[in-house]
């Protein structure tokens, strides 16, 4: 019986690019080269790390670091961006979390979803991913384009498409 999973996750190594890119770029950039700004990645705690001069800086490295995520695939859905807070001194420092994983509340949306197409298929939670299985192959892929036009909050993986 067809089926494939829905997940949300990203590619790290991907991830690590881009900041490393973001950071020399940052170091070169004639604007940002005084500003004091770095970029740190916690791949355990899974977030970054910006701290610069002020916050004209601190933007221009986000959105360096957006754009250099975007050229290497990566969906700027898994950013969940923390309010900008004071550092020491003058600078300020922003917190990106990483976004991984489908909620319990995300889950059921794309169940519904599902359920409202009215297809012969059947959709399972199964921990932080969605098992969808079905009958016919176009059902699946007429899913899987439902889900990728629909409008959610987190950036969705399509895996395991299995025939």
């Amino acid at each position: 019986m067809p089926s494939f999973d829905i997940v949300s996750n990203y590619n790290t190594q991907e991830l690590d690019n881009a900041i490393n890119i973001t950071s020399r770029e940052v170091m070169t950039r004639y604007d940002l080269k005084d500003q004091n700004c770095s970029i740190k990645f916690n791949k355990n705690e899974k977030h970054i790390i910006i701290e610069a001069a002020n916050e004209m800086a601190l933007k221009a490295t986000t959105d360096i670091l957006q754009n250099r995520s975007i050229n290497r695939g990566l969906s700027i859905k898994i950013f969940d961006f923390q309010t900008v807070e004071n550092a020491t001194g003058m600078s300020v420092r922003q917190t990106i979390k990483l976004k991984e994983g489908i909620s319990k509340e995300n889950a059921k949306k794309i169940n519904t979803l599902i359920k409202d197409l009215k297809f012969k298929v059947q959709s399972q939670i199964q921990g932080e991913q969605l098992r969808v299985t079905g009958k016919k192959i176009d059902d699946l892929q007429n899913i899987i384009e439902t889900i990728k036009k629909s409008n959610l909050d987190i950036h969705l993986d399509f895996v395991n498409f299995k025939k």
